[in-house]
């Protein structure tokens, strides 16, 4: 599947589908406040549509995602983004709370289609570029997760929010029809049953120490994401800032601005290694976070330009991160990389959630600085896995002479 070179029409395919597969999840949170009214529904069953989305996703990281070593990724990808255009369609149309709610867990199923994109991205790259091809990718998934919310707010705010789930399904349409037209044919590298496919996550788990390395540490990152991006509104919504959903929404822009850096991190990945990568990676979202904690003795205006260059750093920290912790795993077994990519997304899933309970909590309790200490120690944390030594069956030579499971 690999050539020395790879078309940029089918790079820019593949990121622009993780994107808009993506950013279907968190098209609903800007707009809960005008959707509830709307059908009906009380604000506490509202607050269940964003929440069965999440559920559906991860549910369809852990379940579906792992077909993609069974079946031609082509055509699971064209499936869900089938799946997922009538969902959002569905959405659109809902004239009850229980529609909505279903249609809700079908996008969050359906939405996997991302996860089914990124892998593939790493097959049909030459493997002197893989991480820079990845890194790309990932910036566009990236980019779907921080630009949908201010995109949402704008359209539901204009033409309602029935009108965001139809544009959203319009999206998914296209992407669909570009993969039908410009994505190659995917060999399965397994045989196994759905049974067995499901039981070899924990197989490669424990065969692999730098699938259990790259997990924990990316997680630990992804605590201090959530935390921050799921805090932020309140915050600002208080004092001293007293500034509206519009503001929040709009430091998604500043952190795209750190994702579209990330390819760099990709290409440093391919010449220096990935493991330095994720150091930095590691060390630069620890100074982002840290540096928040300066705010209270700063000005007004200085509060905020701080909060804005520390979005962009830790945004681009994380996301290079990750991009070198896909190559590193990408690499153990090229014919499991769905169950691995599987894996690792898992534990992120479960690392943002976390991050977001806690970091509702700390803000509660200590404010802003808990927020800010709390994702501050996840990434030592995150630096001090990386930092571990390694055990000699994680040495990336002995990964390749393990017999893969996938076989």
């Amino acid at each position: 599947m690999n050539t020395t070179t790879m078309k940029p029409s089918l790079v820019l395919l593949l990121a622009t589908g993780a994107g808009v597969g993506v950013a279907t999840l968190y098209y609903s949170q800007p707009m809960l406040g005008v959707l509830g009214p709307d059908i009906g529904a009380s604000s506490r069953s509202v607050g269940l549509v964003p929440t069965l989305t999440q559920i559906g996703y991860a549910m369809g990281i852990l379940f579906l995602a792992p077909l993609g070593d069974r079946y031609d990724r082509r055509k699971i990808i064209l499936l869900k983004a089938a799946v997922l255009c009538a969902a959002l369609l569905l959405a659109a149309a809902s004239p009850s709370i229980s529609m909505l709610l279903l249609a809700s867990l079908v996008i969050g199923l359906s939405a996997t289609m991302a996860q089914d994109i990124v892998p593939a991205a790493a097959t049909v790259a030459p493997d002197a570029s893989r991480g820079k091809v990845v890194g790309t990718v990932m910036t566009g998934l990236l980019l779907g997760i921080l630009l949908s919310r201010v995109v949402s707010g704008f359209i539901a705010e204009h033409w309602g929010w029935r009108t965001m789930f139809i544009v959203a399904a319009g999206s998914v349409a296209l992407i669909g029809a570009a993969a039908w037209r410009g994505l190659p044919r995917f060999k399965a590298t397994t045989t196994l049953s759905y049974g067995e496919l499901l039981g070899s996550l924990a197989k490669l788990w424990k065969r692999h120490g730098e699938l259990r390395r790259a997990t924990w540490s990316q997680a630990l990152l992804s605590v201090g994401f959530s935390a921050f991006w799921s805090t932020l509104a309140v915050m600002l919504h208080g004092e001293p800032f007293r500034l509206g959903a519009a503001a929040a929404g709009a430091f998604g822009l500043a952190g795209a601005a750190g994702a579209l850096a990330a390819p760099l991190a990709g290409r440093l990945a391919d010449q220096r290694g990935p493991e330095l990568v994720t150091r930095l990676g590691a060390t630069l979202v620890i100074g982002s976070f840290a540096a928040m904690a300066l705010a209270p003795m700063l000005p007004l205006h200085a509060q905020l330009g701080l909060l804005v260059a520390s979005a962009i750093g830790f945004d681009l920290g994380i996301q290079a991160a990750l991009i070198a912790h896909q190559t590193i795993v990408y690499s153990i077994d090229p014919g499991a990389r769905s169950r691995l990519n599987a894996v690792l997304f898992t534990g992120m899933f479960i690392g943002m959630a976390t991050g977001s309970a806690l970091g509702a909590l700390l803000l509660a309790q200590w404010g802003w600085i808990g927020v800010t200490g709390l994702a501050t120690a996840a990434g030592v944390g995150a630096l001090l896995v990386r930092l571990w030594p390694r055990a000699a069956h994680s040495e990336p030579g002995a990964a390749k002479i393990t017999p893969p499971v996938s076989r």
